[in-house]
């Protein structure tokens, strides 16, 4: 039986939410490099490999939204489910400072086998989920680390990212976030807009309230602070689409 490239939570929970995380997972597939990377340990344990935390938070969001839930099961160095097809970092090479090795001399049957075994299935479900009622809303999870190489640290606890095509969560939920006296990023660290990402496949194209939240991994390490953001932000999106009329 093939490995699917992704877990599903509580498909038949009654939210109109659909919580989902893109990074979930640094796993390496077996077929990839013998499952490695050809990149340190510490390094696969780092943001750059996966979204820390998000995983854990996605799931404990899911359950007290009582929602379901879509994280991937493979790291965003194989592939980037957050990016389009023809996006040119889809396969980094190299990211924060680390050279991706299996990366570098990929070609394009290499990449193909990337796309057909792990990107598509994990879209398709995405699809699928996104789908199944028609009123669906959808929360991408997501962490950030607090300080780049190089960089000044960042100092937001939570980023609210979204789309200059659909603002109806993303500017709300930024002033509630900050009303609870949370350092909140609009549109920080990252721009809410990328052509071809999740967000734009299967909320913007289909008119689907949207919002994506990044919360600084340092926050959610460990189950205590997992546990204390997915109550906080289930509080903030409970009752956020009924407010909004949505």
């Amino acid at each position: 039986m093939t490995e699917l490239p992704y877990q599903t939570y509580g498909e038949g929970r009654p939210s109109r939410w659909l919580v989902t995380c893109d990074h979930a997972t640094n796993r390496v597939p077996d077929w990839v490099g013998g499952g490695d990377l050809g990149i340190a340990p510490e390094d696969m344990a780092r943001h750059i490999a996966y979204d820390v935390g998000a995983a854990e938070l996605t799931r404990a969001l899911a359950e007290r939204l009582d929602a379901p839930a879509l994280l991937s099961d493979f790291s965003r160095l194989v592939i980037d489910p957050n990016r389009g097809e023809d996006d040119p970092t889809l396969l980094m090479r190299i990211y924060d400072g680390t050279v991706i090795p299996a990366n570098r001399a990929l070609d394009t049957a290499g990449r193909a086998e990337r796309i057909a075994r792990l990107y598509r299935p994990y879209h398709d479900a995405y699809a699928a989920l996104a789908g199944a009622r028609p009123d669906r809303a959808i929360c991408a999870i997501h962490s950030f680390t607090p300080q780049l190489k190089g960089r000044p640290p960042r100092p937001w606890q939570v980023g609210v990212l979204y789309s200059h095509r659909d603002e109806r969560l993303g500017q709300p939920l930024i002033q509630i976030c900050r009303d609870r006296g949370w350092v909140t990023g609009d549109n920080e660290p990252y721009s809410g807009h990328l052509e071809g990402d999740s967000i734009d496949q299967h909320a913007l194209a289909h008119g689907r309230p949207n919002v994506l939240i990044e919360i600084r991994n340092d926050l959610i390490r460990d189950a205590a602070g997992q546990a204390e953001w997915a109550e906080r932000l289930a509080e903030v999106l409970q009752d956020l689409l009924e407010i909004q009329g949505l």
